[in-house]
């Protein structure tokens, strides 16, 4: 199972919030509750956490004792950390996007997309022994769990740009017959569950 951590206030207004260590925002708290309910009947043999406090406290409302895994930290986005993607196009003149083009070096030097997915496959290796006897959980990151999921499935990192996973979202990956498979994605209280009227 993976649980996006809550909203935070950078996530709320699109800023990369990478390795930058900011708070859930009352409603990501709501949200991280929100996704204790979603994942009450599992039976959890590993739950981890990134050790950024928005998962930790993402874990800890969700009511999950998780412990703490430094490769599953956020997308090291170097000199665009805390910057919005319409602010980066504005200043290259082009549409950047970090699956395609990437991030500079900053204050941190910034990570490549094989760079997270090698992180991910580490932390698929020390899961999976587990997964075969049971549930686990994962509490991280957007970038990072969409591109653990490409990982799991066999896919090239940059096809989790093909992917969406909303704050406090839940998904489960699992296997269809042998084979690596979404079993669920991105649920959770703010997806509207019939069409909007309009």
């Amino acid at each position: 199972m993976l649980l996006r951590h809550g909203e935070t206030e950078w996530s709320r207004t699109g800023r990369h919030t990478g390795l930058t260590d900011i708070p859930l925002t009352a409603h990501g708290e709501d949200l991280a509750r929100a996704a204790g309910e979603l994942v009450q009947g599992y039976d959890f043999r590993l739950v981890l956490s990134s050790p950024l406090r928005r998962a930790r406290r993402t874990a800890e409302l969700a009511g999950l004792d998780a412990g703490i895994d430094p490769l599953l930290v956020e997308w090291d986005y170097g000199g665009y950390e805390g910057r919005t993607t319409k602010e980066i196009r504005a200043e290259l003149g082009y549409s950047w996007t970090t699956f395609t083009h990437g991030v500079i070096r900053g204050e941190t030097p910034g990570e490549t997309v094989e760079e997270v997915a090698a992180r991910a496959s580490r932390v698929l290796t020390r899961v999976l022994p587990a997964m075969a006897s049971g549930d686990v959980a994962l509490v991280a990151h957007g970038h990072y769990l969409r591109i653990l999921t490409a990982v799991f499935l066999r896919q090239a990192p940059r096809f989790a740009a093909s992917i969406s996973l909303d704050a406090g979202s839940v998904s489960v990956l699992g296997f269809a017959r042998e084979s690596p498979a979404i079993l669920a994605w991105n649920h959770g209280p703010h997806l509207p569950m019939e069409p909007a009227e309009s």
